[in-house]
């Protein structure tokens, strides 16, 4: 019996999201500096013996937001400055000229909430602020409107200072901006590749417009959240495959002092469209490909649009020749790099949507043992698709 009835009460504990003891004391630390700057410097500010209390209460619902759910759109610096400005305001007005207490409070509470959401600046806390107004007593209603300014605002302008500082001191992104679209690099209209196949943001959209509540989470961040569930989902479904496995290893590489004939005589020879270029240690300081050698070549120099490419780029190449040109002046030194141990199906969104067609692979050192192309990545998904329905059979790879 008593089972049943613990089993039933733990139906009532908020389903939060797993996270661990050092981001719990991180959020900890955080208020209890966050609160602490703000009341010393408000004390600084106002003084030890001024009668306007140096901190308000709502404070404390703010540096939860702030410190423990930086991501939460409620937690945002213009909901935090917005939201208890408004309520502040609204709170005044209502103390200033609603008489009964009980009444001032509802409608400055529920008007604020209006407000804020009518402004998108939404925050819980100043709803304590709206009420704060109302029920503070003599000392906060002989402030008046001047209660909008210190403690409120001066309280949540230094509550926000700390967490922008603490958070991003601390490997959290704040605030939360809206990330921009990743553009398709082919410069076209078609969205990634990645986002063709799945779910769409404007499904998201759709869904949450049907949903039709307010939700402590960004749409962004649930959107990213949903990719990455369906990430896992391929790591489990396709098995730890991973980029040692389907690399090749004997490869065809240059120097940064490589003559350019001779970077493109490899790349015929092995019919290949890119090179790793490697210093003595066989570390990796940048690649050549095809289109680099495109890139570089000297297209007007004939003025005849009818020559076909592979003429055009020896051409180039014999032009590059005479004037002593090597594999440094035309390769590219920022180059993406993965470690053998990468699973392959994180390899999806640099080739598909980045349009990388190459990845080297490094060791621990940085010394080159590797390369996975497209063709090596269709290859692994493919093989992991066709066992995918036998969980009982290991996933294995041809060569």
């Amino acid at each position: 019996m008593m089972k049943a009835v613990l089993s039933n009460l733990k139906r009532f504990l908020p389903a939060l999201a797993p996270v661990s003891t050092m981001e719990r004391l991180r959020a900890c630390f955080g208020a209890l500096l966050g609160v602490f700057v703000t009341g010393v410097v408000s004390e600084q500010a106002l003084g030890a013996t001024t009668a306007v209390p140096l901190l308000i209460a709502p404070m404390g619902a703010s540096a939860v937001l702030l410190f423990a759910v930086p991501s939460s759109p409620l937690a945002q610096p213009w909901s935090i400055i917005v939201g208890n400005t408004i309520a502040a305001l609204i709170g005044v007005t209502c103390a200033l000229w609603i008489p009964d207490l009980v009444i001032a409070s509802a409608v400055g509470v529920s008007l604020a909430i209006l407000a804020m959401i009518a402004t998108r600046s939404l925050h819980p806390p100043s709803g304590a602020v709206a009420l704060t107004a109302v029920l503070g007593g003599p000392v906060v209603h002989n402030l008046g409107y001047g209660f909008v300014l210190w403690p409120v605002g001066l309280n949540s302008l230094l509550l926000l200072i700390a967490a922008l500082a603490y958070n991003n001191l601390t490997g959290r992104r704040y605030p939360h901006i809206v990330p921009v679209p990743a553009a398709n690099v082919h410069k076209t209209a078609d969205p990634l590749p990645t986002r063709r196949i799945g779910f769409t943001p404007a499904d998201l959209d759709t869904v949450l417009r049907q949903y039709d509540e307010v939700l402590n989470i960004s749409p962004d961040d649930l959107d990213a959240i949903l990719h990455k569930t369906e990430m896992q989902a391929y790591h489990r479904r396709f098995g730890e495959v991973h980029c040692a496995q389907i690399m090749s290893t004997d490869l065809a590489t240059v120097k940064a002092d490589t003559p350019l004939h001779l970077a493109w005589a490899l790349l015929i020879k092995h019919r290949i469209k890119a090179l790793p270029v490697v210093n003595a240690h066989r570390n990796i300081i940048g690649i050549v490909t095809q289109t680099d050698f495109m890139e570089n070549a000297n297209w007007d120099r004939d003025g005849d649009l009818h020559i076909g490419l592979a003429r055009r780029l020896r051409r180039a190449v014999k032009l590059d020749r005479l004037k002593h040109r090597t594999v440094a002046d035309i390769m590219t030194s920022e180059v993406q790099f993965v470690r053998p141990q990468t699973l392959v199906t994180d390899l999806v969104p640099a080739m598909a949507d980045r349009g990388l067609h190459h990845l080297p692979v490094a060791d621990d050192n940085d010394r080159l043992v590797g390369m996975v192309t497209q063709s090596d990545l269709i290859a692994a998904l493919y093989s992991g698709s066709l066992t995918a329905g036998r969980p009982d059979e290991p996933l294995t790879l041809a060569g």
